[in-house]
């Protein structure tokens, strides 16, 4: 067993070690790498924090979708997620100073998979891809096929981070086939 900060017996499965922690103490974690890796918080929700670091990407993507351009929308996310990458790895490597290997509680992955998702998702492409594009990259992050697992030994942050970068873009590259096929 693990030791945590915490004094609560470690758990990597429900990351219950870390939402139970003692009254005034974050086990000195530094508040900016435990904000950007738990995806501004979103990752202490309960259940399901990688859905919740996902599901915050879309809502701070969607005034893109709803008021920019397609052009704007695109750069505009890849801008994000390229520099929520760098952000992210090295706080989710930070997260496993404290919380252990690949905590749950620690959603900034996610939350750049769902980005990378929603890249050809444009503000001129019909709602329900966003959906599609939501459930195809939890598909791929959950499942993990076709070398997604593979990414998660590379070290620290960097595994962290690899394997959801790759099932967004799995993701994307489905939504692509779809808008090049369903949206002529």
């Amino acid at each position: 067993m693990n030791p945590s900060p915490t004094n609560t017996p470690f758990d990597p499965r429900t990351a219950a070690h870390i939402r139970r922690r003692p009254a005034g103490g974050n086990g000195g974690f530094p508040f900016v790498p435990r904000m950007l890796a738990t995806s501004f918080f979103v990752g202490y929700l309960p259940l399901a924090p990688g859905t919740w670091g996902a599901l915050l990407a879309i809502l701070l993507w969607l005034p893109l979708y709803l008021w920019a351009s397609p052009e704007l929308c695109f750069w505009a996310t890849l801008v994000a997620a390229a520099a929520y990458t760098v952000a992210g790895t090295w706080a989710s490597s930070v997260s496993e100073k404290y919380w252990g290997k690949d905590p749950v509680i620690a959603c900034a992955d996610e939350t750049v998979g769902q980005w990378i998702s929603l890249l050809p998702v444009a503000p001129f492409c019909p709602w329900w891809e966003i959906l599609l594009s939501l459930a195809l990259f939890r598909f791929f992050d959950i499942a993990k096929p076709l070398g997604i697992r593979a990414m998660e030994r590379l070290p620290r942050g960097y595994g962290m981070m690899a394997d959801d970068i790759l099932a967004g873009i799995y993701s994307a590259v489905i939504i692509l086939v779809v808008n090049s096929f369903f949206m002529k």
